[in-house]
């Protein structure tokens, strides 16, 4: 059974960082796609960035280009999304979740499993 973690988030100011962590677990597919969405209220969920397990190739949705940053350690399965220069219309639910196909996809209908979500707050 997959399990995805997500931990880190919090209140901080604008113009501050988090970084928030996606630890999995029972994932038996050889080279997944791991991705961050986020949903603020009133809002669709929206794509932030994914990246493929086996090639650490990353992409960004334009909004967040050039202030987050997605990683992975294998060592201990898990995904790193250091955000910067954060603005208070990061503010949202981060969710971490996971595609078996190993191309990048950037719509939530196409992942297969999501973490539970962690609050990200960014005040003015």
């Amino acid at each position: 059974q997959v399990q995805l973690v997500e931990s880190g988030g919090g209140l901080v100011q604008a113009g501050g960082s988090l970084r928030l962590s996606c630890a999995a677990s029972g994932c038996t597919f050889s080279s997944p796609v791991m991705g961050w969405f986020r949903q603020a209220p009133g809002k669709e969920r929206e794509f932030v960035a994914a990246i493929r397990w086996s090639s650490t190739s990353t992409s960004y949705a334009d909004s967040v280009k050039g202030r987050f940053i997605l990683s992975r350690d294998s060592a201990k399965n898990t995904v790193y999304l250091q955000m910067n220069s954060l603005k208070p219309e990061d503010t949202a639910v981060y969710y971490c979740a996971a595609r078996r196909d190993s191309f990048v996809a950037t719509g939530p209908q196409d992942y297969d499993y999501w973490g539970q979500g962690t609050q990200v707050t960014v005040s003015s």
